[in-house]
């Protein structure tokens, strides 16, 4: 019989490049800080560890288990982007990315579409 306690997490597959949230469970159980960082995912090996890249540090983490990732999705990320407000006062609230977008967006779109150069 099967324990009614036991969790378990479904099985994603992780690939080379993704964005993932990984928390080193040494680091976890043991109480330390700094347990929980991004990672890009480097390799996949046959056995379902990762071989991933600390984003903020560059340190790399050999063997990483699937149980201790989750995948970041580019939605999560893109999401302040997507829910802009469109009011000019409240471009202090967002983020530098999210600025930058619209602007490029303004100024595309205020813009004379340019016509091909005459062929002789």
């Amino acid at each position: 019989m099967r324990d009614s306690a036991q969790i378990t997490t479904p099985t994603t597959v992780f690939k080379q490049g993704q964005f993932v949230l990984y928390r080193d469970p040494e680091m976890f159980w043991t109480g330390q800080a700094g347990h929980t960082f991004v990672c890009r995912v480097e390799r996949s090996w046959s056995d379902g560890t990762h071989n991933l890249i600390a984003v903020a540090t560059g340190r790399p983490v050999s063997h990483a288990s699937p149980h201790y990732m989750r995948l970041l999705p580019a939605i999560d990320a893109m999401r302040d982007i997507d829910t802009a407000p469109l009011n000019p006062a409240s471009a202090t609230d967002m983020a530098p990315a999210a600025v930058a977008w619209l602007t490029q967006q303004h100024v595309t779109a205020n813009q004379r579409p340019d016509l091909p150069a005459q062929r002789d």
